[in-house]
């Protein structure tokens, strides 16, 4: 018997329920872009005003709970990377906003460069997304894309505050 896709009917799996973005995933138009909106909107109200490190400890206990609840739900109903899990993107703005202070317009940069990583995949985003399977591997290349887009915010802060003298 085939297993049943993946679709809003199974959000009563607390592991859908995790890898969906509590749903987000399910948005009928660039569902990756919602799932990091919900993303950036949890680090501003939750983890921004922590100190960068406890940011980076709970991103990465957040990164290995999303590739295990990817990876069973992958399991269970039979899918890849599937649009609907959001984890990923969730863990990897996370990643992104790490370089960033708690302001509108540097979050902003780290969302559309972020996606614009997510989205394009240079490498090695791109080799991790098509070679590296399983939770781990839908993890894996939002992960890159967060740091590449962190390093850029890192690079651009430092030359602003060159600028500045």
């Amino acid at each position: 018997m085939a297993k049943p896709a993946l679709g809003i009917r199974h959000l009563r799996d607390p592991l859908v329920l995790a890898a969906t973005g509590v749903g987000s995933g399910f948005v009928p138009f660039a569902p990756g872009t919602a799932g990091a909106a919900l993303g950036a909107l949890l680090w501003w109200v939750a983890l921004a005003d922590l100190a960068v490190g406890l940011q980076a400890g709970i991103v990465a206990a957040a990164f290995v709970a999303g590739a295990l609840a990817a990876e069973s739900v992958v399991r269970r109903y039979g899918v890849g990377d599937e649009p609907a899990i959001v984890v990923d993107e969730m863990v990897g703005i996370a990643v992104a906003l790490l370089a960033a202070p708690k302001s509108l317009p540097w979050a902003l940069a780290a969302f559309v460069l972020f996606r614009l990583a997510d989205v394009l995949k240079p490498w090695p985003i791109g080799w991790a997304d098509r070679n590296v399977k399983g939770g781990f591997g839908i993890m894996l290349d939002d992960l890159l894309a967060g740091l590449l887009a962190a390093a850029i915010l890192v690079i651009a802060r430092w030359v602003l505050a060159a600028a500045e003298g």
